[in-house]
């Protein structure tokens, strides 16, 4: 049976963009991953959604992995860009828009 650890690491290695949330994109399950939804698929930008409430291990294994306590959690190449906060300063900025080109 895969770690939690290796479990993230493949779904990283297959996506491109995935999002560490609370739900789905269909059914955001809070606010702060609701917002993160919204702005990705504002942006029109496909990602890959991570239902956390779903899987304990990975819910408390994507805080270890990337060392940040709070989710969601988007990642873009394999590299946590933070959560829904960051994420709106970012795109607000047009650096998310830029960093997704």
């Amino acid at each position: 049976m895969a770690t939690a650890h290796e479990k993230i690491s493949g779904l990283l290695d297959q996506h491109k963009i995935v999002l560490f949330m609370k739900g789905t994109q269909q059914f955001p399950m809070c606010g702060f991953s609701a917002r993160a939804c919204a702005i990705l698929q504002d942006m029109g930008v496909p990602f890959h959604d991570v239902n956390v409430l779903e899987d304990e291990e990975i819910r408390q294994g994507i805080k270890d992995f990337g060392n940040w306590p709070t989710i969601p959690q988007l990642y873009i190449n394999k590299q946590l860009v933070g959560g829904s906060d960051i994420m709106m300063e970012m795109y607000q900025s047009g650096e998310l828009q830029e960093l997704l080109k």
